[in-house]
C-alpha cells in the first residue's frame, strides 16, 4: 500500500524546515563576533633576539587589527592595520615590527625596555572586538656578563703574575746586594785582622 501524498509533502516540509533551522543557527553562532586564539601568552627572550607574537583570529569580512605596548611606562600603540593594507606602524616602532594577514607582529632586536605586556585587539567591521594579551619578558645575555667577568679574570692573573716576577727579581737583587755586602764585609774584616797581625 503507498503512502498518502500529503504525508510525504509533511516530511518534506519538516525536514526542510530542520535544515533552514540549523543553516540560521549556524549563521548566527559565525556572526556572533570574533574569536582570538595565542598559542603562546607567554614569552621569555634575549637582548637582541627577534621575537614571533603570534596569534590567529576569525571573524567575517576584513577587521583592525590594533597593538598596543603596556609597561611601567605607561600605553603605547605599536601598529594598526587592515589585512591586505599598509600597516600604520608609530614612530617608536618604524624598522622594527613585521606584520602579518594573520593578526601576528614581528619584532626585531628586542630589548630589556621591550618587557610588558602586548595587547592585541581585533575589531569587525560591524563593531564587535576581542582582545588578548602577550606577556614579553626580555633578559640580557648571560654569557656576556660571564665574558665580561672572565677577562677580567685573566686581566688580574696578568698583574699577578708581573707582581710575582717582579718580586722574584727584587728577591735576587736583594740577594746579590747581600751576597756583595758580606763579601766586602769579610774583605774588611780580614785586612783588619791582617793588621792588627802586621802591628803586633
Amino acid at each position: 500500500m503507498r503512502p498518502l501524498p500529503s504525508r510525504r509533502r509533511e516530511h518534506r516540509g519538516i525536514s526542510l524546515g530542520l535544515l533552514a533551522l540549523r543553516l540560521a543557527a549556524a549563521c548566527c553562532l559565525q556572526s556572533q563576533g570574533v574569536s582570538l586564539y595565542i598559542p603562546q601568552s607567554a614569552i621569555n627572550a634575549t637582548v637582541e633576539e627577534d621575537i614571533l607574537l603570534s596569534v590567529e583570529y576569525s571573524c567575517h569580512g576584513i577587521p583592525t587589527i590594533e597593538w598596543k605596548y603596556t609597561s611601567t611606562w605607561g600605553v603605547q600603540r605599536i601598529v594598526e592595520w587592515k589585512p591586505g593594507t599598509q600597516a600604520n606602524i608609530s614612530q617608536s616602532h618604524k624598522d622594527r615590527v613585521c606584520t602579518f594577514d594573520n593578526g601576528s607582529i614581528q619584532l626585531f632586536s628586542v630589548g630589556v625596555r621591550d618587557s610588558g605586556y602586548y595587547v592585541i585587539t581585533v575589531t569587525e567591521r560591524l563593531g564587535s572586538s576581542q582582545f588578548g594579551t602577550i606577556v614579553l619578558h626580555v633578559s640580557e645575555i648571560l654569557y656576556e656578563d660571564l665574558h665580561f667577568v672572565a677577562v677580567f679574570l685573566a686581566f688580574l692573573a696578568a698583574v699577578a703574575a708581573v707582581l710575582i716576577s717582579l718580586m722574584w727579581v727584587c728577591n735576587k737583587c736583594a740577594y746579590k746586594f747581600q751576597r756583595k755586602r758580606r763579601h766586602k764585609l769579610k774583605e774588611s774584616t780580614t785586612e783588619e785582622i791582617e793588621l792588627q797581625d802586621v802591628e803586633c
